[in-house]
């Protein structure tokens, strides 16, 4: 099969690679119809991702059709299915609780003591992020094999585009999970940093969830218009004193509730120290560092910050005194992709949440490194890149 793998920082190639086969009685294979680049997958484009080998497969948003099932497997062949980027065994104790994305049993055994010195305990599994997470191959792919499919992925109907359907994969979920977080209330004033899809998905899910305003940060000016055509007011911190309009926007009180949906920035490695050059006063830059100090010190006392995006390291100067004196409450984690799933597929279907208008460009999985090259150096043109799959149209 075709395959779009990583053999470097900023090398990607189309490759033909072996087939994927059933490995497990709970296995599923999935041909393929849909992938998209997401923000993870330019994070390891930019080499900040570790424990990453030469010809491992990326893509952890994808759906497709059911071709192949092991004998504990609970889909049937010809199923449609969007697979959650998380993978989760479905029994352990975080899975009891529906916390999918800290599943014990998703990660194999051999992998699970390359993050622990990091993060005291071995990281989640999900598809295409290398060795750390489990070692999955990913879903740029013309195939692809789907462990504890009895458990992750959801079946939806015929008869859908796929570009309703594939961000529920990840970016959607991700997106409400910010917002749920921020524990949003009837006529909160919640601010958003970053109108990337995440982003601009969680300035959706707050206007669903009751939020009277929603304030979107960035400076890529086609994003803000995205975000303005969803309902928010727009700032852009090229040219504002983000702190400033904010406080002033709210009528010297601060938001209700701020988002930080940019995360890891593209410089450094994985686990060196990110610097933040902040020192007394915030500056005008997406810098990961920047976003969370702005949203601590933004935020109205007794607040909620919803931490979304993804850190890898650690944060220099990170004000820990507003947090406890402002009586803030912080929320972070990865998306719990297939506790939402459920409810955000009935949204999409009632027409009210919508992934399709975030996809800005469409390629061939045969053009994914352009594809690559194209998002990783154009984000005020692109917002979402979706791959097609020649095993599809066959």
């Amino acid at each position: 099969m075709r395959a779009l793998t990583w053999h470097g920082k900023h090398d990607v190639r189309v490759d033909t690679v072996d087939d994927p086969g059933i490995v497990n009685p709970r296995d599923a294979i999935v041909r393929v119809t849909s992938s998209a680049i997401c923000g993870s997958d330019l994070h390891i484009y930019d080499g900040l991702i570790p424990a990453m080998s030469a010809g491992d497969i990326l893509g952890q948003e994808f759906m497709g059709e059911v071709v192949e099932i092991g004998a504990a497997s609970t889909l049937r062949r010809g199923q449609r299915v969007v697979v959650p980027s998380t993978i989760a065994c479905g029994g352990c104790y975080h899975c009891a609780k529906q916390q999918y994305s800290a599943c014990e049993n998703g990660n194999p055994p051999e992998n699970q003591d390359l993050a622990s010195p990091h993060y005291g305990l071995p990281s989640a599994a999900r598809f295409g992020c290398g060795r750390m997470a489990g070692g999955y191959s990913g879903g740029q792919a013309e195939f692809v094999r789907v462990p504890f499919s009895d458990t992750g992925p959801l079946v939806v109907p015929d008869g859908v585009a796929d570009d309703r359907l594939l961000l529920l994969a990840d970016t959607l979920p991700a997106g409400w999970q910010a917002a749920q977080h921020a524990a949003i209330e009837a006529g909160d004033t919640v601010a958003v940093w970053g109108c990337g899809p995440v982003g601009l998905c969680a300035v959706q899910a707050a206007r669903i969830m009751g939020a009277e305003r929603v304030i979107a940060i960035d400076h890529y000016a086609n994003r803000l218009e995205q975000a303005r055509a969803l309902g928010a007011e727009a700032v852009n911190f090229s040219h504002t004193n983000v702190h400033e309009a904010l406080i002033d926007m709210t009528g010297g009180v601060g938001p209700d509730a701020c988002i930080d949906a940019v995360g890891m920035d593209a410089h450094g490695t994985f686990f060196e120290m990110i610097a933040d050059p902040v020192n007394s006063s915030i500056s005008p830059t997406m810098d990961p560092a920047h976003v969370i100090y702005q949203a601590i010190m933004a935020c109205r006392r007794g607040g909620r910050i919803s931490m979304s995006g993804c850190y890898g390291g650690m944060i220099d100067k990170f004000p820990l005194g507003a947090l406890m004196r402002k009586g803030l409450i912080l929320r972070s984690g990865q998306a719990d992709v297939q506790r939402h799933m459920p409810q955000l597929l009935r949204l999409v279907l009632d027409e009210a949440i919508d992934g399709a208008l975030l996809i800005s460009h469409r390629h061939d999985l045969e053009q994914a490194a352009d594809a690559y090259l194209q998002f990783h150096y154009a984000r005020n043109e692109v917002t979402k890149v979706v791959l097609s799959t020649r095993a599809y149209r066959l």
